[in-house]
């Protein structure tokens, strides 16, 4: 729910009990629309990835961050993070999983999909790994579109801006690489 909701957003959330609570109360609501707030990846029955993706509408902590201001008016949806089971890495997971919400989102009616990764970074280790890294969207076939800003607060994370567009109006299943 991070990337969805401002701080104030997530103290107004309606109901009884912890932040968290109504947290997980409202990611339920969600699950049970029309489009599905993320996607799951499973080895066997065990689930071992997950990532989200919606409308940038949507994710109202990064529609208000100044992190990932809009590039242009285009209705894009938007990977926020993205997140495999640490005994589970290095197998491809990430990969796959970014691709499946990629053509989720294009089977769903996006001109285009979105991702604000950490710029240059081949692997990070820190709280901002769920973010992805720009070469791990790159492999996916996203292209940078905006570079971080030059002058950003020190306690930033230097982000990119990255897209993916569907080769034609129709999706196909297969993303430009």
């Amino acid at each position: 729910m991070f990337p969805r909701l401002t701080d104030a957003q997530a103290r107004e959330l309606p109901g009884s009990g912890s932040r968290s609570e109504r947290q997980r109360d409202a990611m339920t609501r969600l699950a049970r629309r029309r489009h599905a707030p993320g996607l799951l990846a499973f080895e066997g029955a065990e689930p071992v990835g997950w990532v989200a993706v919606a409308p940038r509408n949507e994710l109202g902590r990064i529609e208000a961050s100044r992190t990932t201001p809009r590039v242009d008016a285009e209705r894009v949806w938007v990977i926020p993070c993205i997140t495999v089971r640490k005994e589970s890495r290095g197998r491809g997971i990430a990969l796959a999983s970014i691709e499946a919400a990629v053509a989720y989102a294009i089977e769903k009616g996006a001109p285009a999909v979105e991702a604000y990764p950490r710029a240059g970074s081949a692997r990070t280790g820190d709280d901002n790994a769920f973010f992805g890294t720009e070469p791990l969207f790159h492999r996916a076939g996203f292209r940078v579109i905006r570079t971080p800003p030059e002058n950003y607060p020190r306690n930033w994370v230097p982000r990119v801006t990255m897209r993916i567009e569907p080769d034609t109006g129709k999706h196909t299943g297969t993303m430009p690489r």
